[in-house]
């Protein structure tokens, strides 16, 4: 029988929201600078170029990698209101550091690197509040919940931009307060509303959250870290040890599914260049348009899923997704005859770019006809001759692309949501701050390694390579499903004390 006070129920699932808030901060922390990170970049600090962009960006994943381990290991042994206030402190601090980062007369790229990582480092907070939704919930209630977790955070991932694009209404100039060396501009306002948000979510931490615990059948019983001593239940339902093989398979099957995820995102402004010929705006413009759907599928998918589990089961939802991201980078080879249109470019000081269809080309066709019958455009556009695969690799449609999207980004939030759900309820009531450390940290090592691979595999084999070994990962990690698939049974449900 399920033993829980009426104020007990709404205090805990008061805090569970909070915990929700958290999870979107933390994501708005991410995304609201993410599209004018280079233009500031740029504006700062004239000696940077591409390649520090990308450490740049990267360096958020980085700090948080490090950081969920450490803050899951302290929430573990502490109140986690402790390290959620300190995380957040963090990342109010370096959110105010990226709006001083042009004060500095020189290295100013370097103290950008900075703010990013410990922005990251804060959001390494996900782990704390990933666990203590696991323990906070019932066996029935942490589908569901989870799943508002993953939606809370998709919705910070598109709202971040939103309010990115509302601040560009202030300008590049904005208002100077010299009493305070501070420019309000479109770059700095963004981080300065995300450190507001960020000292809201800490006095609501305050005011509203509470330590509160169920076992799996929704018994109230003390925190695993709180002060005095343990329930009966909780001692009771605690014994027996962790499947750690099931364990070791959920973080590579979540390495996995973050991996292919952020090829996907890498992958899709440099491609659609390729393939269609599409200038820089257009590509951000265009992937901007399909992101924003995508994370809209996203979200329903989220409420959808809770619906769905119910009646088959996590672990078959988790196959389901596996198969469907598969079958999204299969359409995604290149499979027609049609080649892209190859960018010319002369190597000659002051040449004009030049776009000319494949198809069209001989060995014959001297550079001044080539430039009779090119594009006249003042940005080249088109697959680049210097990836010599461009002259050889059929161009992927515009439809397969599109396809391809909204298969993605409906395989991509089901195996999200049902990792981490399997993963809360293998663990059981054993502590999980350190676990889930491990599994958002294995999860920001993928979003590192992601891009790195594509784009070197990408730039120097192409689309088909690239794509056919995204699809053997995925089969990799679904044969791996397959091995461990009656292993991934809630900890409750292994000793004999619950019903699957």
């Amino acid at each position: 029988d399920v033993v829980e006070t009426q104020e007990h129920y709404k205090s805990r699932w008061r805090s569970i929201w909070i915990m929700y808030l958290t999870m979107f901060l933390s994501s708005v922390g991410f995304s609201i600078v993410i599209m004018s990170v280079w233009p500031y970049l740029q504006k700062i600090d004239p000696t940077a170029d591409a390649s520090f962009l990308g450490w740049i960006i990267a360096s958020y994943s980085i700090g948080q990698m490090v950081a969920s381990p450490l803050f899951g290991f302290w929430s573990n042994y502490r109140p986690r209101r402790e390290p959620l206030v300190i995380s957040t402190a963090i990342s109010v601090a370096a959110n105010c550091l990226y709006a001083y980062v042009h004060v500095p007369h020189s290295h100013n790229k370097y103290y950008m690197l900075t703010a990013r990582a410990l922005v990251g480092f804060g959001a390494g907070n996900v782990a704390v509040v990933r666990s203590y939704i696991a323990g906070a919930t019932s066996l029935k209630e942490r589908t569901s919940a989870m799943a508002n977790t993953s939606a809370c955070q998709a919705v910070g991932f598109i709202l971040g931009p939103v309010f990115q694009t509302c601040f560009t209404l202030i300008g590049e100039e904005g208002v100077t307060w010299k009493f305070l060396c501070l420019q309000l501009n479109m770059y700095t306002t963004p981080v300065l509303f995300g450190a507001l948000l960020g000292v809201i979510n800490i006095i609501l931490i305050f005011a509203i959250f509470r330590e509160h615990r169920v076992d799996d059948l929704g018994r109230q019983c003390n925190s695993i870290n709180s002060h005095g001593e343990e329930s009966d239940v909780l001692d009771q339902n605690a014994e027996g040890s962790i499947d750690h093989v099931a364990v070791v398979a959920l973080n590579v099957l979540f390495f996995v599914i973050l991996f292919v995820f952020a090829v996907f995102e890498t992958i899709a402004t440099p491609l659609t260049m390729d393939m269609y010929s599409w200038t820089r705006k257009e590509a951000v413009f265009y992937n901007g348009i399909i992101l924003s759907v995508i994370g809209i599928e996203s979200v329903i998918v989220f409420m959808a899923v809770k619906i769905l589990s119910k009646k088959t089961g996590e672990r078959a939802i988790l196959h389901g997704g596996l198969l469907i991201v598969l079958v999204g980078f299969f359409v995604l080879l290149p499979w027609g005859k049609k080649l892209p249109n190859i960018q010319w470019q002369e190597i000659k000081n002051n040449s004009i770019p030049r776009t000319v269809p494949t198809e069209m080309l001989t060995p014959f066709w001297s550079w001044q006809e080539v430039q009779l019958l090119s594009n006249h455009t003042a940005e080249p556009v088109g697959c680049p001759v210097t990836q010599s695969w461009c002259l050889n690799t059929p161009m992927i449609y515009l439809a397969q692309y599109i396809t391809s999207d909204v298969l993605i980004g409906l395989g991509y939030p089901i195996c999200n949501v049902m990792s981490y759900t399997l993963y809360s309820k293998v663990l059981g009531p054993k502590p999980q701050g350190v676990y889930m450390g491990w599994l958002t940290a294995s999860g920001s090592g993928a979003r590192i390694l992601g891009p790195v691979f594509v784009s070197q595999i990408y730039t120097h084999l192409g689309p088909r390579w690239a794509f056919s070994l995204i699809c053997g990962v995925v089969v990799a990690s679904l044969l791996l499903l397959e091995i461990v698939y009656k292993r991934l049974i809630a900890f409750s449900v292994r000793y004999g004390r619950m019903q699957e």
